[in-house]
């Protein structure tokens, strides 16, 4: 089975679905994580301003991360950060549509629309149409996760909020994806910020206590089709 992350930034794959995918890969599933954008000139008046040696940094952070969660070699595109609202919609869904074409997954896990970031809401509606549920589409399941620091930051205001309705127990896997984000040590934070290590892992507990194990991550289906 082969599980494509569509995110927009260095490490919005492993902090909306790092524990996920860390225990999909070890179960023999092929994971491809896909990054739409650079994450780092948004930092900048102008983009230009951004040197290059911070973006290869970034994409060698998003590569080591790859490799602790088990996942195949990450796909970097260069949408510009925090401004994907500058570039033409059918220009996203276009590089959507080719990896999921390239790559026939099964299943997809992407933002959710309910997010305060504009790239998070963008890829969303990026991937809703590029994944439309046609004969020829490989894709019979797509779900959405939360990103600390933007879902709950939108307080439930953004296209009806992020309400999740299936959850995977990652409590084998929590302490992989605590590796792979100190991996992105320039995205994380200190407590009681939201991407920090603390709240990280006391999110997938609280999530964990909803359905009953020690850690979880949450998830809002979108579609699942089944024969």
């Amino acid at each position: 089975m082969k599980i494509l992350v569509i995110a927009a930034h260095p490490d919005d794959e492993i902090l909306g679905c790092g524990g996920t995918c860390v225990q999909l890969a070890n179960s023999g599933k092929e994971v491809q994580f896909v990054i739409l954008g650079e994450g780092v000139t948004s930092r900048y008046n102008q983009r230009e301003q951004t040197e290059t040696g911070e973006l290869s940094k970034l994409a060698l952070d998003c590569q080591e991360a790859s490799r602790i969660i088990g996942a195949k070699e990450p796909i970097l595109h260069n949408l510009p950060d925090n401004r994907f609202d500058i570039v033409p919609f059918l220009d996203v869904v276009k590089i959507v549509e080719t990896e999921i074409v390239t790559f026939r997954p099964e299943i997809i896990f992407t933002h959710d629309g309910g997010d305060l970031n504009v790239d998070h809401r963008i890829t969303f509606r990026a991937v809703l149409t590029a994944a439309r549920p046609m004969a020829s589409s490989t894709v019979k399941e797509l779900y959405t996760f939360e990103i600390p620091s933007s879902t709950e930051w939108a307080f439930q205001t953004v296209n009806g909020g992020f309400n999740p309705n299936t959850f995977f127990d990652i409590t084998a896997g929590l302490e992989k994806k605590l590796q792979a984000l100190s991996a992105y040590a320039s995205e994380m934070r200190d407590f009681p910020h939201p991407r920090s290590r603390e709240n990280i892992r006391a999110k997938a507990a609280v999530w964990g206590s909803v359905i009953g194990c020690q850690s979880a991550e949450a998830f809002k289906l979108i579609y699942s089709i089944k024969k």
